[in-house]
């Protein structure tokens, strides 16, 4: 078979510090052919996270030197996506929200099966690799509604001629908008659409994506002229003539 036919293997970063859990993540995820490394606490394996290219981390919350948290969003601040699979204790409730609304991907609590385990992970990994699809189509695309531009290849958005620092779930949030104006979303629709599935219940993390989005882009965001509340449902991007008025 010709190599450059071949899928590269997934590289997959854990960050974990109870060695029994590390190596039994590394066990099954080499048997279905991950590459994995491991580190058993905070600051090192963020370190590494930002020094390498991996595909995944698996973070833990709770770690020496540095937390989960402040690990997840650090990643959070770099340009280039890393997908994050957090591990929490049923009893660290708020920290997994929290976790989420930073960006974390997906969540597992502990214990966990390592058959669900391995499921999250590649269902992780399809979702990635169809954005990876959809980001080659998107490479030339613009949007643009009266001074707001998104250049989807860049995954660049300005205002008139001020440059606007979005998160990647902001972004996504505002590509979903842009893309249908008009349309109106449900908090589970759009949890569904960014988060995947497995978020369903968490219409608070909308809400706050919502919030932060609309203080990025709006002149007045308790009357935005582009992110509508559809009150009772959702959200809406404002139709064309809306914002041109």
């Amino acid at each position: 078979m010709n190599n450059n036919c071949e899928k590269k293997r997934k590289n997959i970063l854990i960050i974990e510090d109870d060695k029994e859990i590390a190596d039994l993540l590394k066990l099954h995820l080499k048997d279905i052919n991950y590459e994995t490394y491991h580190c058993n606490n905070g600051q090192d394996g963020l370190d590494i996270a930002l020094g390498e290219e991996y595909d995944l981390v698996i973070l833990d919350l709770m770690l020496p030197d540095l937390d989960g948290l402040d690990i997840c969003r650090r990643l959070r601040e770099q340009k280039r996506y890393i997908p994050v699979l957090m591990l929490t204790s049923k009893a660290e409730e708020m920290d997994r929200v929290l976790g989420l609304e930073l960006g974390a991907d997906d969540y597992l609590t502990k214990p966990f099966s390592i058959r669900e385990l391995i499921a999250r992970v590649k269902a992780i990994f399809r979702r990635t690799d169809a954005l990876s699809e959809i980001a080659a189509e998107d490479e030339k695309e613009k949007l643009s509604f009266d001074n707001l531009e998104l250049d989807l290849g860049k995954r660049k958005v300005t205002l008139g001629d001020q440059s606007i620092e979005l998160t990647s779930k902001e972004f996504d949030l505002l590509k979903l908008f842009a893309r249908h104006p008009g349309r109106a979303y449900s908090r589970e629709d759009l949890l569904t659409n960014i988060w995947g599935y497995q978020f369903s219940g968490y219409d608070h993390t909308v809400n706050s994506h919502i919030n932060r989005l609309r203080s990025k882009i709006e002149n007045d965001p308790a009357n935005p002229r582009f992110i509508k509340t559809v009150w009772g449902f959702g959200y809406r991007f404002a139709e064309r003539e809306e914002i041109e008025r």
